[in-house]
């Protein structure tokens, strides 16, 4: 386990306490990473994943259609989530867990969508 994993295991059990509320601030952060694209985000997937081969070499860039059809999927997946979130358990960020646990080559395809050729350019 990496020093990144151990420290997104720490925020997302902060975030899955929260969460218990009527708002999940899990959901509400993925829309703000789907919307904005933040820099920040795909620098924090390099470092789950390190040891591993760069994120830019695993995945195949995208057309800007395919990147906003995705994008609008993960925005309705994220909604969809939310609303389930206001069950009594954290559903999201309980999802976090085997996610950063595993390193899904999946999660990498889908966030290489998410900023398209956003990716290679920034």
């Amino acid at each position: 386990m990496n020093p990144t994993q151990v420290k997104c295991l720490f925020v997302f059990t902060i975030l899955a306490i929260i969460g218990f509320g009527p708002v999940s601030p899990t959901c509400l952060i993925g829309l703000y990473i789907v919307i904005e694209r933040p820099r920040w985000f795909f620098n924090l997937l390099g470092n789950l994943y390190e040891r591993q081969p760069p994120l830019q070499d695993r995945v195949l860039p995208e057309t800007k259609k395919q990147t906003r059809r995705t994008r609008i999927k993960c925005c309705l997946s994220l909604l969809a989530l939310l609303i389930l979130d206001i069950a009594p358990i954290p559903v999201t960020a309980l999802i976090a867990f085997p996610v950063i646990l595993n390193r899904p080559l999946w999660f990498v395809r889908i966030a290489a969508s998410v900023y398209g050729k956003d990716l290679k350019t920034s």
